[in-house]
């Protein structure tokens, strides 16, 4: 960290060139402002970061951007399609998938089967051919199988897939939530701290898988997370929130010296991170 003047903060792409575009939404809870003119445009393909000290509303914003809170005020729209006032499975199937802080697997499925029920998300065959199990149901099926083993292979859960979901370590846990939410292959990933818990060998790897996830299939991801280090190593953008308000926006370099990051959050010693 050294003390020169930070640069200015670099532009967030314009809204024609973004896949999902959030303006200034906001939520109040009883009065009190929980988040307030949250703006991001993340592009196609876009890694970014959300970060904040603890209550500063990130986990807010993602129950905004996937319908759990309908935003007060603002608009978010997902590759122009309007999400304003959509249920939660209707983001999900307009392109947003998730995990969350604290994980929510199928406890009582399979490993392989955790995978394969978010895959029916996308599933084309009506309920007749799921009665009459047609033969485009068998070959549908088929193939929501042999993703969800694709998937799967990504982490090396692969192995494990007939294991119960809840016997797996908490690391395998993580990567099965991350795992779900791309067999619903969406546009945008959100994640909701995909590092916690994990030991230093792990967070190597999730970066790794990180990256690998967005280069191989093309998704755009958004994470929140605490772990400076990987937050500063694989985002490209970052945004800062603090009180439910923007504070910063700009690439690592940039937020690791603002004088406003240091002060809500990172704090002095953010260089040797």
């Amino acid at each position: 960290m050294h003390n020169s003047q930070p640069p200015a903060p670099s532009p967030q792409p314009p809204a024609a060139s973004s896949l999902l575009a959030v303006e200034n939404i906001g939520i109040s809870f009883g009065g009190l402002k929980a988040v307030e003119g949250f703006s991001v445009r993340l592009p196609a393909g876009g890694l970014y970061g959300l970060i904040g000290p603890n209550g500063a509303g990130k986990t807010t914003v993602f129950n905004l951007l996937t319908g759990v809170y309908p935003a007060t005020t603002g608009r978010i729209s997902l590759d122009t399609q309007n999400l304003n006032g959509l249920k939660p499975h209707e983001v999900a199937a307009a392109g947003i998938a998730r995990t969350f802080q604290n994980i929510r697997l199928f406890p009582g499925l399979n490993v392989l089967d955790n995978v394969q029920l978010a895959g029916q998300l996308r599933a084309r065959e009506g309920l007749a051919s799921t009665l009459l199990r047609t033969r485009r149901y068998a070959h549908e099926e088929s193939e929501i199988r042999r993703k969800a083993f694709e998937l799967l292979d990504l982490f090396g859960l692969q192995a494990r897939a007939e294991e119960p979901a809840d016997s797996l370590s908490y690391g395998y846990q993580r990567y099965l939530e991350i795992v779900r939410a791309l067999a619903a292959e969406p546009k945008v990933l959100l994640l909701d701290e995909p590092a916690a818990g994990l030991n230093s060998q792990e967070k190597i790897e999730l970066a790794k898988s990180i990256r690998q996830i967005r280069d191989r299939f093309g998704v755009a991801i958004l994470l929140i997370e605490h772990d400076m280090g990987l937050v500063m190593e694989i985002c490209e953008q970052i945004t800062v929130l603090d009180h439910g308000v923007i504070i910063a926006h700009g690439s690592p370099p940039e937020i690791q010296n603002d004088p406003k990051v240091i002060a809500a959050y990172l704090g002095s010693d953010v260089g040797a991170v």
